[in-house]
């Protein structure tokens, strides 16, 4: 075991915008302890509303990291965790469960700080990462190998086997959603933990982690090491002793992630990476319930989803009619301010650089000769808020149609036929989401074949549900998150054969 002095780290009182007082854990968690990191190094986590400092967190070492990998180890290996009873695991994520959903206001109120998103948002994420943990407790002893009958002399089964020490790097657009959708599973198959959240929103995951300790979650199962990307995310990517590897954010990023474990041991691993999504609006579509499906698609969080619908596709006859109410919509119904003002539907951008990256979009957009339906403008003096943002008449070789932006921004392009608007909408490298907008069944489910993405919403968009797995095809990624289908992405199939 690596012999190593650690100091612990002190939490700090925050009293939140809606009034709210908490303890903020802003240590490394390690081993259920909060410590600060080898070198004492610590950086400001910023409330991107009001551009002010929230509070310091420690910021993870290499040394720190390995220490953690150390301790997530020895919990696999030398304890019970992963061959007990898989209900004593489900036992402990269910009390995880409902241990969230009674701070269900204040994990939502650290969301909202955190990241910038409208404390309404806020509240549907942490909802949905309940119901992750209450899906992981229910699956822990369900998710089982099976029998295969190859003939009276032989008897052969299947076993589905915890991988071991696993690493999970989330970005900084779901905190506490994207947490729950790589523990959860991780936890429930008996696996053990690493995660590190993004740089710029690591409060909810350290919180989370507080409580993970409060209801008996066993040392070095769930570790959290908040720190920079080159550092932290290098550590657990090139780790031998780490077998499996979770990481959702850039598909720039996620090629180098899958080199470098690849390389190192040849771990197994899932991508959740960008996307450029179609949503197609066909012209037997009812308007009025379009709009908000649209509003959702690309708006929702401020345009930071990456399964966000951010190449609207019409049909030529109700093309017109649909910009002129689609710009109506957005200027007298969507308002963009304060998170935690319940009148508006749109929060912050959540960092600066990510703020920046949009608004030379919009130069791009409108360098390119892109027409601006609405928006294009920064919002206020203080804050990173942009206003929703259409470009319509775009041209499919425009930048700002091809590449991700991740934000409020939206092209609006025609189509005439179905065949037409389906080749639009797969002519992308991205294969996340997708929409489709259509009062005709048939419609619905014949285009929904022949798109290429890894979900199709009809009449819905950016709707999430935990027993639904998410995930992409092409530059999009591959695995899956949520529903049955993620367990089986933290197992490994033992096959065994024997002769009577």
């Amino acid at each position: 075991m690596t012999k190593l002095q650690f100091d612990t780290a002190e939490p700090v009182r925050i009293t939140l915008p809606n009034g709210l007082t908490y303890e903020q854990p802003t240590g490394l968690f390690i081993n259920n302890k909060f410590m600060k990191a080898q070198d004492g190094k610590t950086y400001p986590v910023e409330d991107p509303s009001t551009e002010t400092t929230i509070c310091e967190v420690s910021s993870a070492t290499t040394e720190d990291v390995e220490y953690a990998i150390e301790c997530a180890d020895r919990a696999f290996h030398d304890t019970e965790w992963a061959t007990q009873d898989p209900r004593e695991r489900g036992r402990l994520l269910s009390k995880l469960a409902d241990e969230l959903e009674s701070q269900i206001d204040l994990a939502s109120s650290i969301e909202a700080l955190d990241n910038g998103k409208t404390l309404a948002l806020a509240r549907g994420d942490v909802t949905i990462a309940i119901n992750c943990l209450r899906d992981a407790a229910a699956y822990a002893d369900k998710i089982n190998g099976r029998t295969i009958n190859t003939g009276d002399g032989y008897m052969n089964f299947t076993t589905l086997e915890p991988i071991g020490v696993c690493g999970q790097i989330i970005p900084w657009n779901f905190p506490i959603m994207m947490l729950t959708w790589k523990i959860a599973p991780a936890l429930a198959m008996g696996n053990v933990c690493i995660l590190k959240p993004a740089a710029v929103t690591p409060l909810n995951a350290l919180y989370f982690a507080s409580l993970c300790k409060k209801v008996g979650i066993p040392a070095g199962v769930v570790n959290i090491v908040p720190g920079p990307g080159r550092t932290v995310g290098a550590a657990l990517t090139n780790d031998p002793r780490i077998r499996k590897l979770a990481f959702t954010g850039s598909t720039e990023v996620g090629k180098s992630v899958a080199v470098d474990s690849s390389e190192s041991n040849l771990k197994k691993i899932t991508l959740e990476l960008g996307g450029k999504s179609a949503h197609l609006v066909f012209d037997d579509a009812d308007i009025k319930k379009t709009l908000p499906n649209l509003v959702n698609g690309i708006f929702k969080n401020a345009g930071q989803i990456c399964s966000s619908g951010s190449r609207i596709y019409v049909q030529e006859g109700i093309y017109d009619e649909l910009l002129a109410a689609f710009k109506a919509y957005l200027e007298t119904e969507i308002k963009v301010g304060n998170p935690f003002d319940k009148a508006n539907f749109q929060g912050a951008i959540t960092n600066r650089q990510q703020f920046d990256t949009i608004m030379n979009y919009i130069d791009i957009g409108k360098k390119e000769g892109a027409k601006i339906l609405t928006g294009g403008e920064k919002v206020g003096d203080k804050g990173y808020f942009i206003r929703p943002t259409v470009f319509y008449d775009v041209k499919e070789d425009m930048r700002i149609v091809k590449e991700e932006i991740f934000g409020p921004v939206v092209t609006v392009a025609k189509f005439k036929t179905l065949e037409e608007g389906v080749e639009m909408a797969n002519s992308s490298e991205f294969g996340l989401g997708s929409g489709i907008e259509t009062e005709s069944l048939s419609t619905g489910l014949k285009v929904a074949k022949m798109l290429k993405a890894g979900t199709v919403w009809i009449n819905t968009y950016n709707d999430f549900d935990s027993r639904v797995p998410f995930g992409g095809v092409k530059q999009s990624g591959y695995g899956r998150e949520m529903g049955e289908e993620v367990y089986h992405a933290y197992t490994e199939v033992k096959a065994v054969r024997i002769k009577l």
